[in-house]
């Protein structure tokens, strides 16, 4: 359960949890729906149950035996605030973060109102990162929840971008990443939306990433934006002390 991965921002990803539930309008075309039915349709014991949210017991430990330091993106198919997993499985991998202080673990979650309530109940090392999704601004409350959590690095995955982010409330918050979707029936994004959150960051002083513009072929589309790439992290910000080469 732990694989090296493509997603630009991350190294590897860890999944002690598969499946999910839509949520929002950015749950709408799921990579990691679709990719869960193939695995399924494949026969990967891992995926016999679809995209149906299962917990996997035996991945929890995973990232204690890997001794060299690695960016570990923490459910990359699923959502470890998923309303069907228990808060004592929660409360697992967080331990197991805790005891990994060679890694650096990002956790991505649409239920940031799950994770106000459960944070305070949640021990917080600096390797670890909390992000929320924001795809539009219908749910810019998902924002105000992350504020709250006392995670040391907290971010922002405006991916899939669908709509305009003209006013984000950037306090408290240390990397924001932007995307289109990706997939068959992606749905546009504008530059001029990619720009204006480009600007917030810039006069936050906000470490961004630009991951993609997405489409149907987005090794075709790219990820350059005005002609160069954003690659920012906030490895060496923040008074944080691991430095990992992600580049």
């Amino acid at each position: 359960m732990g694989t090296n991965s493509k997603i630009e921002w991350t190294q590897v990803t860890w999944n002690p949890v598969t499946g999910c539930s839509k949520v929002s309008q950015g749950c709408k075309h799921c990579y990691a729906e679709r990719l869960a039915i193939r695995l399924q349709n494949m026969g990967v014991q891992r995926y016999q149950n679809g995209f149906t949210v299962t917990l996997h017991e035996d991945a929890v430990a995973l990232p204690i035996k890997w001794k060299y330091p690695r960016i570990i993106f923490v459910n990359s198919m699923s959502d470890l605030f998923h309303e069907n997993i228990p808060f004592e499985f929660i409360t697992q991998v967080f331990g197991t973060m805790e005891r990994c202080p060679q890694h650096i673990f990002q956790i991505l979650t649409k239920r940031s109102n799950r994770l106000r309530d459960l944070a305070s109940k949640l021990p917080w090392p600096t390797n670890v990162w909390m992000g929320v999704s924001v795809e539009d601004k219908e749910v810019l409350d998902r924002i105000y929840d992350l504020q709250q959590v006392r995670a040391h690095i907290r971010f922002l995955s405006c991916e899939p971008l669908i709509g305009a982010l003209d006013t984000i409330p950037l306090v408290g918050i240390n990397w924001v990443i932007v995307g289109g979707e990706s997939g068959p029936k992606a749905r546009p994004m504008k530059k001029e939306w990619v720009l204006s959150i480009l600007q917030q960051c810039r006069e936050a002083d906000v470490p961004f990433f630009f991951k993609q513009w997405g489409g149907v072929r987005k090794d075709l589309t790219g990820r350059k934006l005005n002609g160069r790439t954003y690659d920012e992290i906030p490895l060496d910000r923040y008074d944080y002390k691991p430095q990992l080469a992600l580049f």
